[in-house]
């Protein structure tokens, strides 16, 4: 007897929507068929609805240790699955970071059995802990290396030339980069004008980030190691890193395809305050354009919430960040409902590409033997962003009010349904992402 079967969904394999039954057993995928004659202890009915692979958001800030009050790694990771996100990549920037070996196994012991969805971390970059990157190759869980070159939340940052090269030389991993250069943005410090967020993007311009990334590129191509940079929000860094592919990956934010300046600054001030930041639409229509022809590999939310109470503070006393989880998936269906993009884009970004960047095993497709995770979609369903319906602790969105058409209608996680019509289901069975 099967444990699941999914029944009459449109489901994406090989690159294109079969209507197929899916039968589960043991938290795999064990048939793939026209109909499945079994028995099975469960049935989702599926008619009308689509079945993509698990959808992953590879760049989350799940606060803990340290600002729990914010969010945790069990409120963090019901936002995920309430958004239809089967894994995370969690970030470093805790409190204390997760840079050493006893922190990241900290990490993953506060995970287990706490978090809904499956879950990785990033380990943390320092100027001084070269040691420790050189022992990550089989780190269980271990998604990379995180590299801030230009400081945001927390106090994780190598900056200088030679330290961000031992980073680099030190590690098997991909590392992931916030790259904006802390040189420049101290120098530009004095721009920010007390009371005047729409001076946040003159602060952090262009050439911040520019600069950061050319030299990202230039030591990673000349030490043959992946990097893979983060929220790019320039045209000057499209345009750039188009030209060098292939070790250099690079991700875009659902915020940066949907928000721009100085609209989102107009109408919600320090909320739509984040590093680096949101630009104007010169900027947002070449992000478009780097979507539109598959230059960017990944969409991650950059999930990074603060209380309202932090948020609420004058500029610049105000943190950077919003949350974004939950709103991954709403957002971008509803850009595929615009024609801006397509569904199988969308696949590509969070789900197969993840897999060939990271060395994810077992995920990112639907076939046989794979993990039974499943990111259930309707495409013509409306929905109402609410803060109240916010799951992360944080209760708020910057999509509030926002009506998007399409949306997750259940998350299958390890075989099992965890969300289904909104509602969250069972107790936090997440377990670690496995790496080739």
């Amino acid at each position: 007897m099967l444990d699941l079967i999914i029944k009459n969904g449109s489901c994406f394999i090989d690159g294109k929507l079969q209507k197929k039954d899916i039968g589960i057993s043991k938290g795999k995928i064990s048939h793939i068929e026209d109909t499945i004659k079994d028995t099975a202890k469960d049935t989702l009915k599926a008619d009308q609805l689509t079945i993509l692979p698990g959808c992953m958001d590879t760049q989350v800030h799940f606060r803990e240790p340290g600002s729990t009050d914010t969010e945790d790694l069990n409120s963090g990771s019901k936002a995920a699955v309430a958004g239809g996100i089967t894994g995370v990549f969690e970030m470093p920037n805790t409190n204390p970071p997760t840079a050493n070996e006893k922190e990241f196994q900290k990490k993953l012991d506060l995970a287990k059995d706490r978090m809904f969805c499956n879950y990785a971390f990033y380990f943390g970059a320092t100027p001084t802990n070269q040691a420790e990157l050189s022992k990550l190759k089989n780190l269980e869980g271990c998604c990379g290396v995180k590299l801030f070159a230009g400081s945001s939340t927390g106090n994780l940052l190598v900056h200088k030339e030679e330290d961000i090269e031992k980073v680099f030389e030190h590690t098997s991993k991909v590392v992931s980069v916030h790259s904006e250069d802390e040189d420049i943005l101290n120098k530009r410090k004095k721009l920010r004008e007390k009371g005047n967020v729409l001076t946040h993007q003159v602060w952090r311009n262009e050439e911040t980030a520019m600069s950061s990334t050319r030299r990202i590129v230039k030591i990673a191509k000349r030490l043959n190691k992946k990097a893979h940079i983060l929220h790019v929000t320039t045209k000057e860094e499209v345009d750039f890193l188009s030209q060098h592919k292939g070790n250099i990956t690079f991700e875009i934010t659902p915020q940066h395809l949907t928000l721009y300046s100085p609209d989102c600054y107009q109408k919600l001030g320090t909320y739509a305050q984040m590093n680096p930041p949101i630009r104007d639409k010169s900027h947002y229509d070449r992000l478009w354009y780097a979507v539109r022809n598959n230059y960017n590999d990944t969409i991650g939310s950059d999930h990074a919430p603060h209380l309202k109470i932090n948020k609420d503070k004058e500029y610049p006393n105000s943190p950077s960040g919003m949350p974004g989880v939950q709103t991954l998936l709403p957002v971008m269906l509803n850009h595929i409902n615009d024609g801006k993009l397509k569904l199988d884009q969308l696949v590509k970004f969070l789900c197969e590409n993840p897999v060939k960047i990271f060395g994810i095993k077992n995920k990112g497709y639907i076939k046989k033997d794979f993990d039974a995770d499943f990111t259930i979609i309707d495409l013509n369903k409306k929905i109402e962003i609410k803060n109240e319906n916010i799951e992360s602790k944080c209760k708020w969105s910057p999509f509030n009010g926002y009506i998007f058409k399409g949306t997750p209608i259940a998350t299958i996680i390890n075989g099992e349904i965890k969300m289904k019509d909104g509602k969250i289901l069972g107790n936090p069975t997440g377990k670690p992402i496995m790496f080739t």
